[in-house]
């Protein structure tokens, strides 16, 4: 009986040094800051300090090959009073970024509810379906799509099957920013998937509560699917502005812009401004045009979401 005291007064010092020894060993923040150190050098070293210098470099004349000459704001000037191949080349680029996005996304948004089925085998089509993305950025994809709408490609080894004569799709000027849609149409992948997760986040009584009132399919993907999907849409649809603002290879490796800048796209006027020429100070003033451009246009895209994405949480939608 003289034992029980000393044994409750031993477990409860016990769970007080196991409850200190947690407290002081994982609620440090030394031991979180020492797990995502690898990361936070990288950011600094490798995007924060490079993003510092480009601001700088962009107010000076630097050409690789000769220290920073501080110049003020002459390159902006430049680049918004006398550079033609700046104004057309962005002109090019919104007029791609306008065309592609949407298709990609009614293209991803159609396949996906064709995937969203509960059938044998749909895993299989789902992951040939998705493989194009995984390589569609790649060198040997634009070479190859440059050989297939070449003026002896299979397009046109495929039309001369009905007596229709073919031409060079990547070499004319009304027909080459066509095929570089193509080719960014064709890697729906990504958007495929996201879009397929939101599918299935639905609930299913919402259609069979509509298919009980007489809702027709296209009633029911008008008044069910696109309101629960709004905010899956507002996330692909910024997601894939920002990515067509840069896109860069497949019109270096297929058209280098040409014929005539008619696919000079703005990426591509940096790349050449920055190393072709060395004008590394004109070429991070342009990086910053960009960047505020893509800025503005997600800016707008978040603005009008207001009017068109439905949140479930808030009863409708955005206020």
């Amino acid at each position: 009986m003289r034992t029980q005291p000393t044994t409750n007064a031993s477990k409860q010092a016990q769970k007080r040094f196991a409850a200190f020894h947690w407290k002081g060993r994982w609620e440090s923040p030394v031991a979180g800051y020492l797990f995502i150190s690898p990361w936070l050098l990288g950011f600094l070293l490798l995007t924060l300090w490079p993003m510092i210098r480009s601001v700088y470099y962009s107010f000076t004349k630097f050409t690789l090959l000769d220290a920073p000459d501080w110049i003020g704001l002459r390159n902006y000037e430049r680049i918004f009073a006398d550079d033609e191949t700046f104004r057309q080349s962005l002109t090019v680029t919104l007029l791609f970024v306008v065309i592609s996005v949407p298709i990609k996304l009614v293209t991803a948004l159609l396949v996906a509810m064709l995937l969203n089925k509960n059938i044998k085998g749909i895993s299989i089509y789902r992951t040939f379906i998705y493989l194009p993305s995984l390589i569609g950025s790649s060198i040997a994809v634009a070479v190859l799509w440059k050989n297939i709408f070449g003026i002896d490609g299979f397009i046109n080894k495929f039309l001369s099957i009905f007596g229709i004569e073919g031409i060079s799709w990547i070499s004319s000027p009304g027909t080459a920013l066509g095929t570089l849609i193509i080719l960014v149409a064709w890697q729906f992948g990504s958007s495929m998937v996201i879009f397929l997760a939101g599918l299935k986040q639905i609930p299913s009584e919402l259609y069979e509560a509509s298919s009980v009132d007489g809702a027709s399919k296209l009633r029911q993907f008008f008044n069910i699917t696109l309101p629960m999907l709004s905010p899956v849409l507002l996330f692909n649809l910024v997601l894939q502005t920002i990515g067509s603002f840069q896109m860069f290879t497949q019109a270096f490796i297929i058209t280098k812009g040409g014929p005539i800048n008619s696919t000079y796209m703005y990426a591509l006027y940096l790349y050449e401004r920055a190393f072709a020429r060395y004008d590394m100070g004109y070429a991070s003033a342009l990086a910053w045009i960009l960047l505020v451009i893509i800025g503005i246009a997600t800016a707008l895209i978040f603005a009008s979401s207001r009017y068109w994405v439905f949140y479930e949480t808030e009863g409708g939608r955005k206020k």
